[in-house]
């Protein structure tokens, strides 16, 4: 590699690192979460949330007075008020005051999920750890696809939950002597990978990290950028319901790349 290609390679990848962090930085993102209430057919007030909340027949119910201050798509809840998240979607938006209360669906159970502008992890977010860069964790790979996509369920962070997956096919690859082969998951602009590797649960987070890899080439040939391997939203909250990693995808060998356990490093884990 030349002193201009080491160059960029590096800019390239503090713009990325920046941008990640720039995006746990949104007031309303994940590391603004407070709580996650498990919502049961029986109507109940949930703790420091204004209103009356209960499922019945697929539907979240939610019962609130002017004085609550409670507002879904722009009206204020009087009386009572249905919402129907979709399964494994980003949830309905219910406001209060600066909060979103967002209702969520997972694997056909429903919860509210407070966001929270002022909560103490954002306020203390200091930049997600990470390893130094390294050119040798870009590695060839080979992408196969499958005759046709197939849904692959993994279990979640939260127990009972679990998660559906599109799967285009396998990525195969070598580290030094060892050649592994993942499953990849159908992704906007490419492929994704969930992966555990040596270091999981050591120097990064136990469940899984991902991975976002360009489309294949028309020869399935794929470049796999470890450096970027980044955490799921439950490496830095207790609130997120994140997937684990299949099991086809748990790695033998030690990925010394890429985003590290942030709660290990404060010594929270």
């Amino acid at each position: 590699m030349t002193a201009t290609t080491a160059t960029s390679f590096d800019t390239e990848w503090a713009a990325w690192h920046a941008a990640r962090e720039d995006q746990l930085r949104d007031r309303l993102g994940f590391l603004s979460l407070t709580g996650l209430h498990w919502l049961t057919d029986q109507p109940e007030r949930l703790p420091g949330v204004p209103g009356t909340w209960w499922v019945t027949d697929n539907k979240v119910f939610i019962t609130a007075q002017p004085a609550d201050r409670l507002s879904f798509d722009g009206a204020g809840i009087a009386g009572v008020q249905i919402v129907i998240p979709a399964e494994g979607a980003p949830g309905l938006e219910v406001r209060h005051e600066q909060r979103v209360l967002e209702v969520i669906r997972r694997t056909g159970r429903y919860a509210v999920r407070i966001h929270d502008p002022a909560a103490p992890t954002l306020a203390a977010f200091a930049g997600i750890p990470a390893y130094e860069p390294d050119p040798r964790w870009i590695v060839s790979g080979r992408f196969e696809a499958f005759a046709e996509p197939r849904t692959v369920v993994t279990a979640a962070v939260v127990d009972g939950l679990e998660h559906h997956h599109i799967a285009s096919g396998t990525i195969e690859f070598t580290l030094g002597a060892v050649t592994e082969r993942v499953v990849a998951f159908q992704a906007v602009d490419g492929l994704r990978i969930l992966f555990t590797d040596a270091t999981s649960g050591v120097t990064t987070y136990p469940a899984a990290r991902s991975l976002s890899i360009a489309a294949p080439d028309a020869d399935g040939s794929v470049l796999l950028d470890f450096n970027r391997a980044a955490n799921l939203p439950c490496a830095f909250t207790d609130f997120a319901t994140c997937p684990v990693a299949p099991e086809q995808n748990r790695l033998r060998v030690a990925i010394e790349a890429g985003e590290q356990h942030p709660r290990l490093a404060r010594g929270q884990a």
